[in-house]
């Protein structure tokens, strides 16, 4: 009897998820990873066996209650705002990765760190692979981020970047960027997934085998995720975002991962001529200056675990057009929408003849529901002609139904208003849309001596 002989194993697998193919393909079928497919050695059928190794004294396993629960020793980076993202400062031997948009400033401000390391007196290594000497010193010239113990070095070879820190012996390495480093160890060119594997894992290691902290500098594919394979975000100890628009100077940086401390911290910096400067308390960068106005609220909004005021503003102009225009900046369309439905519906406010623009103070983005609220109230107050009363704010959700939801975090909200001095808050506590807009007509601009109603 025949016997069906099994097909011969595919010699092209995926290095990102494993897809396999008899083919090679420039884009991963199952991943949609380009790049990736690479060719793989046949199976000889020989299996190799692995010696066991015994693992020193210092090396060995010991209980998890002997375990030593002490954090590692930070030290500050000198920028107060890149500690509080990083929880507390640099811990020595951390891989730290820092990705961000073209030109939004990530080379300023690890400069900036850099240099204050060095004041500090701490050596540090600065290994750009996309600039020269000679422009980088430029710009630490601009900024004012020249010192004895910042060494800078132009190299694009792993191997030589890794001589660089033998010989000049850095407390501090930072490497700008990831993609633009080779290795002779991995083939392909620059920025390929295979080669920003061998770089980061190289990197990676020598700063857990010497204690020295790393800070890669990664790029940003068109949706905004960092290039190159997934595998580099898992190797890194801590992975930040920054982030800024480009019509406006204010920075935030976020940790999306940190194994030394929080997630949820930002850090606020402002982008200027001179260089990037720390914003330690951005509260008065969105909002107006005058006095209130029709079409205008303030809400609280959290950035991370900080709690700032966000000035709403809104305006409607009458039309005769058949759809209406709905103009948002900074806010979410979708949620402008659905705010906008709920006023005409659960109030009677007719807005369906109006064209309505709504826009925050300052270039911040609201994306979260909390600022439904501030946004119905400064549409009402547009639309109606009335301003909201002095030292109000107003935080919550607004449900379908016309109900106010409340938010996380209200009790850092309430005193963060209250340390901004806003008297009157208005939450959840209103019960619905139309209780809240009520309790703005009724109230009147508090007297000196009044306490805060919250």
């Amino acid at each position: 009897m025949a016997t069906r002989r099994s097909a011969p194993p595919a010699p092209y697998r995926c290095t990102e998820c494993g897809w396999t193919t008899s083919k090679w393909a420039g884009r991963c079928a199952e991943c949609q990873q380009w790049g990736t497919v690479v060719e793989v050695a046949e199976q000889t059928g020989i299996l190799r066996s692995i010696s066991a190794v015994a693992p020193t004294a210092s090396r060995a396993a010991r209980p998890i209650t002997q375990i030593d629960t002490t954090d590692a020793p930070r030290r500050t980076s000198g920028v107060g705002e890149f500690d509080r993202v990083l929880g507390g400062g640099i811990v020595p031997g951390a891989a730290i990765l820092l990705s961000g948009e073209p030109g939004v400033g990530k080379s300023t401000l690890l400069l900036e760190v850099a240099a204050q390391s060095a004041r500090a007196g701490r050596r540090v290594l600065y290994a750009s692979a996309e600039e020269s000497t000679a422009q980088v010193r430029l710009r630490a010239e601009r900024t004012g981020a020249l010192h004895d113990e910042l060494y800078l070095a132009a190299e694009t070879d792993l191997a030589t970047i890794l001589g660089h820190v033998d010989e000049v012996a850095p407390e501090l390495l930072i490497v700008d960027s990831v993609q633009t480093v080779s290795s002779s160890m991995s083939d392909g060119a620059a920025g390929q997934p295979s080669q920003v594997r061998e770089v980061a894992s190289t990197l990676i290691r020598t700063a857990k085998e010497r204690g020295l902290p790393v800070i890669i500098v990664g790029h940003v594919t068109k949706d905004g995720s960092i290039a190159g394979p997934r595998i580099l975000e898992h190797l890194v100890d801590v992975v930040c975002q920054f982030e800024g628009d480009r019509q406006t100077s204010l920075r935030f940086v976020r940790a999306l991962k940190n194994r030394f401390g929080p997630t949820d911290e930002v850090g606020c910096f402002d982008m200027t001529g001179d260089g990037i400067t720390e914003v330690p308390d951005p509260s008065s960068l969105f909002l107006g200056h005058g006095d209130p106005v029709p079409g205008t609220c303030v809400t609280i909004a959290l950035e991370g675990r900080r709690a700032l005021p966000v000035e709403v503003q809104a305006l409607t102009i009458p039309t005769q057009a058949p759809n209406p225009r709905r103009i948002v900046s900074g806010v979410d369309a979708a949620r402008v929408a659905m705010v906008l439905a709920v006023l005409e519906k659960r109030t009677g406010l007719d807005v369906s003849k109006n064209d309505v623009y709504v826009s925050t103070v300052g270039g911040v983005r609201l994306v979260e529901p909390a600022a439904d609220l501030a946004i119905a109230i400064a549409v009402s107050g547009a639309m109606n002609d009335r301003a909201t009363p002095p030292q109000s704010a107003a935080v919550g959700e607004l449900s379908l139904a016309g109900e106010i939801r409340p938010v996380t975090q209200s009790a850092q909200r309430r005193s963060e208003a209250a340390r901004l001095g806003y008297r009157h808050l208005v939450d959840d506590r209103s019960k619905s849309l139309s209780g809240a807009l009520n309790d703005l007509q009724v109230r009147h601009a508090p007297r000196r001596g009044d306490t805060p109603d919250f």
